[in-house]
């Protein structure tokens, strides 16, 4: 159960991150690598270590992939993320990222717009991001359910050995 108690205190682990998002560890790694998203918790500092990520990068690299499955390039996915990044947190179940050719605008569900698009250009692509959140938090529930039910099997299968009489 060890990594069940990492997980929810240390953040999540690259292979963890892949399975939630949907992406490939090797999209991952280039992402790290280039600055799209740094993990919070941990860099990987040298052979031998391992990036950590914290909910809120699982969350921006969910809605990174949302963006891409979209069509948006990912030139386009990092100035979105760019601008969501001020907002990720409650608000991003409720809102709407609004992508213009030269800027993205978060439109919240209030009528809030947060920063206003530039120059009136028309808009190409409109992505709903309500359910990120919840699909990212029912996955992390499967994720630590998968460990429970792992532990709980590691330990029927525990080879026992028996004692003499009189032990």
């Amino acid at each position: 159960m060890a990594s069940e108690s990492s997980t929810q205190v240390g953040g999540f682990s690259g292979p963890q991150v892949c399975g939630l998002v949907g992406i490939t560890y090797r999209q991952l790694d280039y992402w790290a690598r280039t600055g799209l998203l740094q993990p919070s918790v941990a860099s990987a500092r040298g052979s031998g270590t391992r990036r950590v990520y914290s909910y809120s990068d699982v969350l921006e690299l969910k809605v990174i992939k949302q963006l891409l499955d979209a069509g948006v390039s990912l030139q386009s996915a990092r100035r979105a993320v760019e601008c969501l990044r001020q907002d990720l947190g409650e608000d991003v179940a409720s809102s709407n990222l609004v992508l213009t050719g030269t800027s993205s605008v978060l439109a919240r569900t209030n009528g809030e717009v947060v920063d206003l698009l530039a120059g009136g250009q028309g808009v190409f692509n409109i992505v709903p991001l309500a359910g990120v959140v919840d699909e990212l938090d029912a996955d992390i529930v499967r994720l630590h359910d998968a460990a429970r039910a792992k532990a709980v099997s590691d330990r029927r299968h525990e080879v026992r050995v028996p004692r003499a009489a009189g032990e």
